[in-house]
C-alpha cells in the first residue's frame, strides 16, 4: 500500500486505477459534478481547470448553480450528481451550509461528496456541520491551485465510487459512517487519535493492536524534540500514551514506523501495517499488529476509513489552533479575554471560596510603545506576564487587553500590597530596564454578580476609579460605584434629550469697567432647566457633556446663540461684548476655527465683540493645538481671554505665545484680597497683564472693599454678585437699558 507521491495532497489508500486509465479518453459515461458559486468566473475557472480530467475512465459532466436555493433544486432533479463543489458564502453567510443540511437531512444523500470552498480566509463552517455531516474537504479558493483542485476532485469522486461500491456490497460501511460522525466530534488530538485506532481495530478485527505515532514537537505540550511519540493505543497499555515510541520495546515496530514516515508511504506485510497519514502539514503513522492478513473487503474499508481519517487529522489540528487562537494570548501565552470571562463565570458561581478577581492596568504604556517601539513594548508585556505568574499557588492569570492583565486567586495572596509589589523592581525588555507602575481594580466574591461579563464590568468600574485616584492606585468594587456610574449615564442621557428639545439656556453676567462704572460686556453662562423647572448645576453637567462628547454640539450652539444675541443688541448696545467658554474637545475638532468664523460672518457681527475664554487647564492639556487655533481666531479679530489664570501650573512661556486680549483673575484670589498679605497673587496677575498690554478683569466681586482694593491695584474690569448675578436674556436686556 502506497500513499500519493505528493505528501501534501489528499491521501489515497489503494489506487485501483492505473495512470493510463486516468489520462485516457474515457467512455461515454460521466461523473456529474455540481459547481455551486455566486461568482460566474469561479464556474468558468473551475470547469477550465478540470476540462481534460478523466476519473476512473469517465469524464466529468458539469451542472451549475449560482445560489444555495438553485443548488438544492438541481440536486433534487439530478439523482446522479456525485460531487458538489460548494461555496460557503452566497446569498447569505450560511447558504452553503444550508445546502449541506438539505443534502444530508432532507434528501438523505449520504453518498454525494461535498467540497466546501470559501473566498474568505478564516471563515470556517459551523462546528455542528462538520460534526454531523460527511464533508469531503474544506479549502479556501486561493489555495486550490489546479493541481490541488484536480487532486481534491479525484479524491472526492474516488471516495464516492468507493462508498457507492461498499454501500452496495458491504455492510461494514455502516461502521465507517457511524465512526466518522463520532470522530468528527473529537476536537482534541488525544481523543481523535484514540478514536482512530479504536475504529481501526473494529474494522480489521478486535484482536489487532495498534499505536498512533507522531513527532512530539508542536504536538505535545512541553515537548520540543522530533522523536516519535505514541498519541493513542489499542491492544497495548495506556501507560504508553504520550511516551516515546522506544518504550514499546519493539525494535521492528520502531524501524517500520520511522521507515514509513521517512519514505512517506504505507508499508504492508502479512503481520503488520504501517499506515502513513498526511494532510497538509500534518503527518502521522499508525502501526498495526495483525493476527491474520487483511481480506479484500477489509482493505476496501480501510481505504475509505483512512481517507476520512487523514482529513480529520488535519481538522483536529486546525480546531486545536483555532481553540488556542480563541482562548490564548499569542504574545504572553496566557489565557486571553475570552478565557478570562470563562474563569470569571466560575469565580461568580463559587461563593463559598474566599477569592478575589483583579485587573492590572500598566500606567503610560502607550508612551513606552511610542518612545521605544512596539517590540520593546511587547517584551515588556511578556515580562509582566512572567512575573505576574509568581503571585502564588492557586492564582489564575490572563491578558485581557493591550496593557491590561487579569488575575483570580485567594484573597490572602491577591492583595493591593502584593500586586503593587510586582512593580517594585524594573522589568527587563530587550536591552531596556524599565521601571513602571500600574493601577488595580479588585472585586471580592461577596460583591460578584452572576456572570463573568458582569464581574468584568464590576472590576472595570473599580479600575477606572483607581486610575482617577492620585493617592491610592487601587480600588475595590462596591455597589455604590455602579449606582454613581448609572446616575452619570442617566444624566448624560437626559442632557442629550433636553439639549435636542431646546431646554438649555444662556444666562448673562454683566461685566463692568472700573474706570467708568459702565457695562462693557457679559459672560455667557450655560444653564440647564429640566422639564420640571429645576436647574442642574453647570459643575455637574458640563464635565459629563465633555466626557460624552456632547460638549462639541453644545459648544457650537453656545457660540451661535451668543452671536445672535450680539446681533440683537447691535442697534442699542454695539459696544457690548459677550464671552463664551471653550473646552479642549472643541479645539481638538478639526473644523472648530472655521465653524466659529463662519458663525460670526453669518450673523454679520464685528468679530471683536465675541470673546472666547479658555482656562489654564485647557492650555496645559494640549498647548500647541490651542495656540494654533487661537492665533487664527485672533487674526480674524476675535477677542481671546485666559480664565482662571494662576490656578494651574502652566509655563509662562506658553502665556507669551498666546494671542490674548484679557487676563481674568480667578475668584479664589479675590475673596480675601482686602486682607493683609492676601493680595499678592492678584497684584502679580494685574501687573503681568499691564506689562503685556492686556486688559485684566477680576471675577467674583461680592463686597465694596474688594472693588476698592482692585482699583488700587490697577485692575481694569470686574464682574460679580456685587454688581449683578447671571440673568436670562430678557432680564439682561432690561438691565442694559436700566444701566446705560
Amino acid at each position: 500500500m502506497q500513499a500519493s507521491e505528493n505528501t501534501n495532497d489528499d491521501f489515497l489508500f489503494i489506487d485501483d486505477s492505473d495512470e493510463d486509465e486516468v489520462l485516457a479518453q474515457g467512455s461515454d459515461e460521466t461523473w456529474q459534478v455540481l459547481i455551486v458559486d455566486d461568482d460566474p468566473e469561479i464556474h468558468s475557472v473551475t470547469q477550465l481547470a478540470l476540462s481534460d480530467l478523466v476519473v476512473l475512465g469517465c469524464r466529468l459532466e458539469y451542472l451549475h448553480a449560482y445560489s444555495g436555493k438553485d443548488a438544492c433544486q438541481l440536486i433534487e432533479e439530478n439523482p446522479n450528481i456525485v460531487l458538489v463543489l460548494l461555496d460557503v458564502v452566497m446569498e447569505t453567510d450560511d447558504a452553503g451550509l444550508n445546502v449541506v443540511k438539505h443534502i444530508r437531512e432532507n434528501l438523505h444523500r449520504q453518498d454525494i461528496r461535498i467540497v466546501l470552498r470559501t473566498g474568505q480566509p478564516g471563515y470556517a463552517p459551523e462546528e455542528s456541520v462538520i460534526k454531523e455531516y460527511d464533508i469531503n474537504d474544506y479549502k479556501t479558493k486561493t489555495e486550490l491551485t489546479r493541481r490541488k483542485l484536480v487532486t481534491t476532485v479525484f479524491a472526492a469522486i474516488r471516495s464516492y465510487q468507493q462508498i457507492a461500491t461498499v454501500n452496495e456490497n458491504r455492510l461494514g460501511l455502516e461502521k465507517i459512517l457511524s465512526g466518522a460522525s463520532e470522530l468528527s466530534s473529537q476536537h482534541s488530538l488525544s481523543s481523535y487519535s484514540q478514536g482512530v485506532v479504536a475504529q481501526l481495530q473494529d474494522l480489521i478485527g478486535n484482536d489487532a493492536a495498534a499505536v498512533f505515532c507522531a513527532r512530539g514537537q508542536g504536538i505535545l505540550e512541553n515537548v520540543d524534540d522530533l522523536s516519535f511519540y505514541i498519541l493513542a493505543q489499542v491492544g497495548y497499555s495506556n501507560e504508553l500514551i504520550n511516551q516515546k515510541l522506544e518504550v514499546l520495546d519493539d525494535e521492528e515496530a520502531n524501524k517500520e514506523v520511522k521507515s514509513c514516515f521517512m519514505q512517506q508511504q504505507h508499508q504492508y506485510s502479512p503481520n503488520t501495517l504501517n499506515l502513513y497519514l498526511v494532510k497538509g502539514d500534518y503527518r502521522a503513522v499508525i502501526h498495526v499488529r495483525l493476527t491474520r492478513p487483511l481480506t479484500d473487503i477489509q482493505t476496501q474499508l480501510l481505504n475509505v476509513f483512512l481517507t476520512g481519517a487523514s482529513v480529520g487529522y488535519e481538522n483536529v489540528h486546525l480546531f486545536q489552533k483555532l481553540s488556542n487562537a480563541a482562548y490564548k494570548d499569542w504574545l504572553t501565552n496566557l489565557p486571553n479575554r475570552l478565557d478570562f470571562l470563562r474563569l470569571l463565570d466560575e469565580f461568580s458561581l463559587h461563593s463559598y471560596k474566599n477569592e478575589v478577581a483583579a485587573l492590572i492596568d500598566i500606567n503610560h504604556f502607550s508612551d513606552i510603545n511610542d518612545a521605544l517601539g512596539q517590540e520593546v513594548g511587547n517584551q515588556l508585556l511578556y515580562a509582566v506576564g512572567q512575573r505576574m505568574q509568581k503571585m502564588g499557588a492557586g492564582c489564575k492569570f490572563s491578558r485581557v487587553g493591550a496593557d491590561v492583565f487579569g488575575i483570580i486567586g485567594p484573597a490572602e495572596h491577591l492583595t493591593p500590597e502584593n500586586l503593587m509589589a510586582l512593580f517594585d523592581q524594573p522589568f527587563a525588555a530587550g536591552e531596556q530596564n524599565l521601571p513602571i507602575s500600574a493601577c488595580f481594580g479588585l472585586c471580592t466574591q461577596e460583591h460578584a454578580k452572576s456572570t463573568g461579563v458582569q464581574v468584568l464590568n464590576q472590576i472595570n468600574i473599580a479600575l477606572n476609579l483607581a486610575k482617577k485616584n492620585r493617592l491610592e492606585h487601587f480600588a475595590y468594587y462596591n455597589p455604590e460605584m455602579e449606582e454613581q456610574m448609572l446616575g452619570r449615564l442617566n444624566v448624560i442621557r437626559q442632557l442629550r434629550t433636553d439639549f435636542a428639545n431646546n431646554c438649555l439656556e444662556l444666562w448673562y453676567q454683566p461685566q463692568f469697567s472700573l474706570a467708568t462704572k459702565k457695562v462693557i460686556g457679559a459672560e455667557a453662562l450655560l444653564r440647564w432647566r429640566t422639564a420640571d423647572g429645576t436647574f442642574i448645576p453647570p459643575g455637574v453637567f458640563i464635565p459629563l457633556a465633555e466626557y460624552s462628547g456632547l460638549i462639541i454640539e453644545i459648544g457650537d450652539w453656545v457660540v451661535t446663540e451668543a452671536c445672535q444675541q450680539l446681533k440683537r443688541l447691535e442697534d442699542d448696545f454695539n459696544h457690548i461684548s459677550i464671552s463664551v467658554n471653550v473646552s479642549i474637545p472643541q479645539f481638538r475638532r478639526g473644523d472648530f476655527v472655521d465653524t466659529t468664523i463662519n458663525t460670526i460672518r453669518s450673523q454679520n457681527i464685528k468679530p471683536s465683540r465675541l470673546e472666547l475664554e479658555i482656562t489654564e487647564n485647557i492650555l496645559m492639556d494640549d498647548p500647541q493645538i490651542v495656540i494654533d487655533a487661537l492665533a487664527r481666531l485672533k487674526e480674524e479679530g476675535v477677542s481671546i481671554a485666559l480664565d482662571d489664570f494662576g490656578t494651574g501650573f502652566s509655563s509662562l512661556s506658553y502665556l507669551q505665545k498666546l494671542p490674548l486680549n484679557r487676563l481674568k483673575v480667578d475668584r479664589s484670589f479675590v475673596t480675601d484680597i482686602n486682607k493683609e498679605g492676601q493680595s499678592v497673587i492678584a497684584e502679580t496677575i494685574i501687573n503681568l497683564g499691564q506689562k503685556m498690554n492686556l486688559k485684566v478683569i477680576a471675577e467674583g466681586i461680592e463686597e465694596i472693599e474688594q472693588q476698592d482694593h482692585l482699583i488700587k491695584l490697577g485692575c481694569d474690569e470686574v464682574q460679580g454678585f456685587y454688581y449683578a448675578k447671571p440673568m436670562p436674556e430678557d432680564e439682561f436686556v432690561k438691565f442694559l437699558h436700566d444701566n446705560r
